[in-house]
């Protein structure tokens, strides 16, 4: 049973598309980056806000691929998928983004929630000693998801929010 060569055409277009695709979104993703480095939108964002997101790298990811998405629609409906079978793949396409975006946000919220708590309270401070979990040393920083405290051995730890605002934390005497 031969293919038609209708659709043998309409296969390497799609291929072409994708492979097209893959390109642009890789070169605009790149592009996206450099141009958010050379606005040190990273660098901005940590001292203005105190808050150590890579959004050069988050928003460099979306636009490739949502480029890398708006291709694979591209060559299936150039293969003649009708609009309900390209419907279901970009149902299942937003499913599974959801899925990771609730993944990633699991512990940012929390710990984002709890940043702000004890911006408001003031409670512990830089300089502090403090004691959480079998943990204990000098507060150096707090940011909006994690504090910073130096051990007595001169280890530094990275305490995530969440756990000081739900643990027991122990002040000790403040270092001078």
């Amino acid at each position: 049973m031969a293919l038609p060569e209708n659709f043998t055409l309409n296969l390497v277009a799609s291929i072409v598309i994708l492979v097209i695709g893959l390109l642009v979104g890789r070169f605009l993703s790149n592009l996206t980056k450099k141009v958010l480095q050379e606005l040190e939108l990273d660098r901005v964002l940590k001292e203005q806000a105190r808050i150590k997101l890579p959004l050069t790298q988050l928003i460099s990811s979306i636009v490739k691929y949502l480029i890398y998405v708006a291709a694979i629609i591209a060559a299936l409906n150039q293969l003649g998928l009708k609009s309900f079978i390209l419907n279901i793949v970009l149902g299942v396409i937003i499913i599974i983004l959801v899925i990771f975006m609730i993944l990633s946000l699991k512990d940012f919220i929390p710990n984002l929630v709890a940043g702000l708590f004890l911006f408001q309270k003031r409670n512990i401070n830089p300089g502090e000693m403090i004691r959480v979990n079998n943990i204990e040393g000098e507060v150096l920083n707090i940011t909006l998801f994690e504090t910073k405290i130096r051990t007595r051995n001169h280890e530094i730890v990275y305490i995530p929010n969440s756990v000081l605002t739900k643990s027991i934390v122990i002040k000790k005497k403040k270092i001078k």
